[in-house]
């Protein structure tokens, strides 16, 4: 989750990683210590997980054409990218590593259109993939705006930024036990120059880039704008031909009572209604995996292993509820509810007619309070006597919140499509022999789907859990607001990615009534009984042994209610990063079960 909210937790991130410490997290006496030992995740059957490796042994063989040290190329005269002093830069990556990297040179004109050969040998300096299921495998956001647009010879031209320093990191990142990266795919990027229009040429260049340096892939399309969240570094807007259609029809974007539009992405009212030149926004997203997985299935399997879709605000499947990027929220307030576009008005009073209370239509709950109220300010969510536990309140949270699984399940659909497209890759899943001896091979698609969900957990400990209410998670202490949505996940098999592992309950001020520590329970054990795999990320950008620490504990899980998490995705690789190096390298190791 993008937004930075505990003012304890951003006190933590400042403390010095790998100091020492008499008392253990929230100033208590001891700490728990997390399990250091390998756990690995269920087995698949054996040749299986072997045809895999051999698949990705053969690209990672076939990309390496040749290795230099990574001074002589610095030295080189040609440079991908303008104005950038690549060798100051890299020190300040790297803070004078001392470790001394080969870089292999990939050939990126001659990619291999072949799919899945086995390979028997592994070339000289390319990672084994030997034992990277062991632990939990750890993936590395890369930075908002490691694709960017600049403008050459009057045109406007998708770059990597500081690409030679990108070029050592990725490789610092692979040598010290890091899996793959993650990283965004800008709808504002890739299909700026109109509909249908599509540009990945920069991403091309990174995903080549990744797989020399043995690193996997998770690609996010982010069909939202930066700059809107804290901790957004750039700003990236929606496509300019969406966001004019939007000037003419701003009830595209999702809108509060006070009217006020919020543009960092599409609205789920007009889901299915053809705005954009004849197409709808679920066209839209199809159309945009569709064309990515055209320019890039050959790499589906071996270097990109996930595709993550971006169903809201920072990618997450949520209401823009909390919009403190603009400043109309701030923790812990209970936010606002996004439903007064036309389109999702519409959709509520044709709800509200079926339900035989037509009074029930004109708008959201007129006593849920503003942006920055209090729970117990507020006559909707107070916990005693709150209209939440009305028949209106049952309502009105069953439709706000409906809308947005059903959101979920028209995207993931539409994607699910395009990617399973006859002549896709797809892996092998398992051989089962019959009685007659005839063996049934049983295949799956090739990249794993994701999607995010926010780690909303301010006024968790009360009874309405406000902020998941306007956030559009109907979860309160009588309503499992996340089995309706994990239903959805299991059928489409999409890996859920969950933010807020490294926060403990105590880190929070009392005022909040913040649980991120009961929040997390609740979602493992949620995805766990729906048999869909769990992947966490942090929300701060911490290096302290506490976070570590909690981190580590929610990974592995000590026992089958708590469930573990499939893989972590850390949040960000930059200077904080390498600053913090040291620290950073111990907790891989400790990830990995070797420490």
């Amino acid at each position: 989750m993008q937004t930075q909210l505990a003012a304890a937790g951003r006190g933590a991130q400042q403390q010095r990683a790998g100091g020492a410490r008499a008392r253990g997290p929230c100033d208590l006496p001891g700490r728990l210590l997390a399990p250091r030992r390998s756990s690995s995740s269920p087995s698949e059957p054996a040749w299986g997980a072997q045809a895999q490796q051999r698949q990705r042994g053969d690209l990672a063989r076939r990309a390496v054409s040749s290795k230099h040290e990574w001074q002589q190329e610095l030295a080189s005269p040609v440079a991908r990218t303008a104005d950038v002093d690549e060798e100051s830069e890299l020190h300040r990556l790297l803070r004078e590593s001392r470790q001394r990297l080969t870089i292999p040179e990939a050939d990126e004109e001659r990619w291999p259109g072949s799919y899945g050969a086995p390979a028997t040998e592994t070339a000289e300096g390319a990672p084994s993939t030997s034992g990277r299921d062991a632990g939990c495998p750890v993936f590395v956001m890369l930075p908002l705006d490691t694709v960017w647009v600049v403008e050459r010879d009057g045109k406007r031209v998708a770059v990597l930024k500081r690409e030679k320093a990108l070029e050592i990191a990725l490789h610092t990142l692979r040598s010290a036990g890091v899996e793959g990266v993650m990283v965004d795919v800008w709808w504002g990027i890739c299909e700026r120059a109109g509909p249908r229009v599509y540009d990945f040429s920069a991403y091309k260049r990174l995903f080549h880039k990744c797989a020399a340096a043995g690193l996997r892939v998770q690609a996010v399309m982010s069909f939202h704008a930066a700059g809107g969240n804290v901790g957004d570094t750039c700003k990236i807007p929606l496509p300019k031909w969406v966001v004019d259609i939007g000037e003419r029809n701003p009830d595209i974007f999702y809108t509060d009572k006070q009217m006020t539009r919020n543009k960092e992405c599409l609205s789920l009212g007009c889901d299915e209604v053809p705005l954009f030149w004849g197409r709808t926004p679920v066209d839209m997203y199809r159309d945009f995996v569709d064309a990515f997985a055209d320019a890039f299935d050959y790499l589906f399997g071996t270097v990109i292993t996930e595709i993550t879709v971006g169903m809201g605000p920072a990618g997450e499947l949520r209401y823009p509820s909390y919009p403190e990027g603009d400043g109309r929220w701030r923790f812990p307030g209970v936010g606002e509810y996004q439903c007064y576009d036309k389109y999702m008005l519409g959709d509520l009073r044709r709800a509200a007619h079926l339900a035989g209370h037509p009074e029930w239509g004109h708008g959201g709950p007129h006593d849920a309070g503003h942006y920055n109220s209090k729970s117990w300010e507020t006559g909707f969510f107070v916990s005693q006597g709150g209209n939440w536990q009305t028949e209106y309140g049952h309502f009105y949270l069953a439709w706000y919140s409906g809308l947005l699984v059903a959101h979920a399940d028209r995207v993931l659909g539409a994607a699910t499509a395009a990617l399973n497209k006859p002549g896709r890759p797809r892996l092998l899943k398992q051989a089962v022999e019959l009685d007659d001896g005839h063996v049934v091979y049983e295949f799956e698609p090739a990249v794993k789907l994701g999607a995010k969900l926010a780690g909303v957990h301010w006024w968790f400990k009360s009874r309405a859990h406000a902020a998941e209410l306007t956030a559009g998670y109907y979860n309160t202490r009588d309503c499992d607001g996340y089995a309706p949505i994990m239903r959805t996940l299991s059928r489409y098999n999409a890996r859920l990615s969950f933010t807020c592992v490294e926060m403990r309950d105590c880190e929070h001020p009392p005022e909040g009534r913040c649980s991120p520590q009961g929040l997390l329970q609740q979602v493992l054990e949620c995805a766990e009984a729906h048999g869909v795999p769990l992947a966490g990320e942090n929300a701060l950008q911490r290096y302290d042994e506490h976070a570590f620490d909690r981190i580590a504990e929610s990974a592995f899980g000590k026992t089958a209610r708590s469930g573990r998490l499939e893989q972590l995705t850390f949040l960000r690789m930059g200077d904080l990063m390498f600053d913090n190096w040291d620290a950073f390298t111990a907790f891989l190791q400790r990830m990995r079960g070797q420490a």
